[in-house]
């Protein structure tokens, strides 16, 4: 992808799964850049997402510079039997076995949200987040971000998202994650 020296404002747009498939590459591309996952982890990535498109509740947005896309968000309705909530549930349990039902009963799973790194620091997962939880119709969402000192911990952080479970590892990622959540509306 090419380098943006001064990215300006980016055009949101909702993606249907029609509209999703046909930039599933593209944003794939997003994805392990703002990851810095290897590019062979695109390829395991895509069965992944093509499947998260039919689940309840599912929506998508993508931030586009021009016509190139430098964002993409979606998520969808969480429930048990889908490999994140019961590894949350996990991790909440040996946090606080009581907090599991709360948080788990009815939410809406940010499953991703990444912003290519030659576009960050202008707002654009802010918008995205707010854009993409605009019409959710459940009382909370989760997600999961690597730990650290990043922007993405900063943007939830900021927008009132708290600490459900930190320094968590998945099964298949040796880094350690935080687990947030929060009522919504934003």
């Amino acid at each position: 992808m090419r380098a943006m020296a001064a990215p300006g404002p980016a055009r949101l747009a909702d993606l249907d799964p029609a509209r999703l498939r046909t930039l599933l590459a593209e944003a794939l591309g997003v994805y392990v850049a703002a990851m810095h996952y290897p590019s062979a982890t695109a390829g395991q990535r895509g069965p992944m997402w093509m499947e998260h498109m039919l689940r309840a509740g599912w929506r998508s947005v993508g931030a586009f510079d021009g016509e190139r896309l430098v964002g993409v968000a979606y998520g969808y309705r969480g429930a048990s039997g889908q490999w994140w909530h019961d590894e949350v549930r996990r991790g909440l349990a040996g946090v606080d076995p009581s907090a599991a039902s709360r948080w788990l009963d009815d939410y809406f799973e940010l499953t991703e949200l990444h912003v290519h790194p030659d576009a960050q620091g202008c707002g654009i997962g802010r918008a995205m987040l707010h854009r993409l939880l605009s019409s959710v119709e459940v009382p909370r969402v989760l997600l999961s971000t690597p730990e650290g000192p990043t922007r993405a911990l900063r943007l939830y952080h900021g927008l009132g998202f708290a600490d459900l479970v930190r320094h968590y590892r998945f099964a298949g990622d040796p880094r350690p994650f935080a687990v947030l959540g929060r009522d919504l509306p934003l």
